[in-house]
């Protein structure tokens, strides 16, 4: 797998552009849970592209949103939601209050 290739360098910072992107949503919350025990051991700078809110949120400390035209940064919103974070996260006040604010912020700038 290439998250496993990738923490085996040992690199100071990873780059991940949509790994869970092609996979079922159970093996993907899964692997959601791995790499949030991984980071929590390891505590490695990850740039974790994704077009999934609900991933963003659950992976993230950060979210950069972006503007389709001309590509710049719109918001960077911050994550202050508790560790360890696991699916039933995504029920919480605190999830669901950051997730419509992350909707709010993509689709009102959004051509529709």
């Amino acid at each position: 797998m290439a998250i496993a290739r990738a923490y085996a360098a040992d690199p100071a910072v990873l780059l991940m552009d949509e790994p869970f992107g092609a996979l079922d949503a159970q093996t993907r919350g899964q692997l959601q849970e791995e790499l949030l025990k991984t980071w929590e051991k390891e505590q490695k700078t990850c740039f974790f592209i994704t077009h999934d809110v609900d991933e963003a949120i659950l992976l993230g400390q950060r979210i950069v949103i972006m503007d389709a035209r001309p590509g710049t940064v719109k918001e960077i919103v911050n994550v202050d939601l508790a560790y360890p974070r696991n699916q039933q996260t995504r029920l919480s006040e605190e999830f669901l209050a950051i997730k419509k604010h992350v909707w709010e912020q993509v689709y009102s700038g959004a051509a529709v």
